[in-house]
């Protein structure tokens, strides 16, 4: 089967459904999603997206983005976002996404290593916000098709230069998808990880791709470990405890119901101090409390977390809440210059599958929706603005080449795990902390 588009946009998330909004409408666009379209890490963003909210705070906000990130960030990149974060907020507000607000004015809360509170939310829903007012201004669009179900399974490109992508549907048929452009934002590589608080599907496709047909890749080995995820003795997704609840006053806790720690660290840090309290305890987990806050303002504050909790027997106006560190988040990936251009020509990656350098060595709390949105756009702009035919199309072989599916993914996770591994021993570092599955 032979598919044909202007641009391809495989994900979507934030930063592939933003990306689409921002093209020009003349475009016909192409948005594949490997799951359904609310299978999305960016539905499960809890805490809020950062944003300048006054020019006094930028030297704040690009140090603190610097510290958390061990000064390892793309300066340029970090400049870029924090100067386009009221553009990106006011877009969204346009298309109807509703931060919270006290006598007309905006609230900012604060979380772990931001000196200030800048942080705009929608309760502790704020990915599901953000991305389901997206979604309904994607819909609307005549020159946008959504493919739900579809997985990419490879790159068509020759002379380093992309013409689109191989396509395979849940039923197993395989699709030739040529392009214009092609935009990755497949999001990050929870699936790899035995305890993830993403969704196991996101196995890092666009990555396994970028090895095989050479594109350059960035910042392999920073993966970041979230704090505070519900412990459970089942494995399985684990749950985020937003940092917004340590950012509201909430407390570490040892077995001794002790505090043992600054709960506001950046999260690599925190992360370190928790595994030394479970070591120096023998403990499967710490314990995270608001218990001390008023009750109506943790339920108003955080109903999700409350109701998430209330499943498993614990009402966290009373109780604490077992936590432990597990993968959250990946700052490397595809190498992107400030438009989101890839090594490759025609073929742009945005959101958590890319590198623009902008996290660093460790991603600060809140800037992961704010930099998705951010190069999204700018790689729609730039595609908008640049646009031209791409007239090189590789011959391929038939589609029979891509039926022996599991061994073709089984394959892929390796290269990922391995490349990972490979960056690790050069640097003679581990930062992942984390057991792959």
């Amino acid at each position: 089967m032979k598919l044909e588009t202007d641009v391809a946009i495989i994900g979507a998330g934030v930063a592939g459904l933003y990306c689409a909004l921002n093209l020009p409408d003349d475009k016909k666009i192409k948005l594949i999603t490997k799951s359904s379209l609310e299978m999305s890490d960016s539905y499960l963003a809890q805490g809020g997206i950062c944003v300048l909210k006054e020019e006094e705070d930028f030297d704040s906000f690009f140090w603190d983005t610097m510290k958390a990130g061990h000064y390892e960030n793309n300066q340029a990149s970090v400049r870029q976002m924090i100067r386009k974060s009221p553009e990106v907020v006011n877009d969204l507000i346009s298309y109807g996404v509703e931060f919270e607000q006290k006598d007309g004015k905006m609230l900012y809360t604060k979380e772990g290593a931001h000196s200030t509170a800048r942080i705009l939310y929608h309760r502790d829903i704020t990915g599901q916000e953000i991305t389901g007012k997206l979604l309904a201004q994607v819909k609307k669009k005549k020159n946008i098709e959504i493919m739900e179900y579809t997985e990419m399974i490879d790159l068509i490109c020759y002379n380093n230069r992309c013409s689109g992508v191989m396509l395979r549907s849940k039923e197993g048929v395989i699709a030739r998808l040529e392009a214009h452009y092609t935009v990755l934002a497949t999001g990050g590589i929870g699936g790899l990880y035995q305890d993830s608080t993403n969704y196991p599907h996101l196995t890092g496709d666009s990555l396994a791709l970028a090895i095989r047909h050479q594109i350059n890749l960035k910042n392999m080995n920073y993966i970041q470990i979230h704090p505070t995820t519900l412990f459970m003795e089942r494995t399985g997704r684990r749950f985020l405890i937003s940092e917004s609840v340590r950012g509201e006053g909430a407390y570490l806790l040892g077995s001794n119901k002790e505090r043992f720690v600054d709960e506001l660290l950046p999260r690599d840090m925190l992360t370190q101090k928790i595994y030394q309290q479970m070591k120096k305890e023998g403990s499967k987990h710490v314990w995270l409390t608001v218990a001390h806050l008023e009750s109506d303002f943790i339920k108003q504050r955080f109903p999700n977390i409350y109701q998430r909790c209330m499943e498993e027997g614990i009402d966290i106006t009373r109780q604490c809440i077992p936590v432990i560190p597990a993968q959250h988040y990946f700052m490397g990936g595809i190498e992107v210059d400030l438009y989101s251009k890839t090594s490759m020509e025609h073929l742009y990656a945005v959101g958590e599958t890319s590198c623009n350098g902008v996290h660093g060595a460790n991603r600060l709390a809140s800037n992961s929706l704010l930099e998705s949105l951010v190069f999204a756009k700018e790689a729609a702009v730039h595609i908008g603005s640049t646009f031209e035919k791409n007239n090189t199309i590789k011959p391929l072989a038939d589609g029979k080449v891509y039926e022996n599916y599991e061994q073709i993914k089984a394959a892929d996770k390796k290269l990922i795990l391995q490349e990972i591994e490979r960056v690790n021993q050069n640097e003679q570092r581990n930062i992942t902390q984390n057991k792959c599955g």
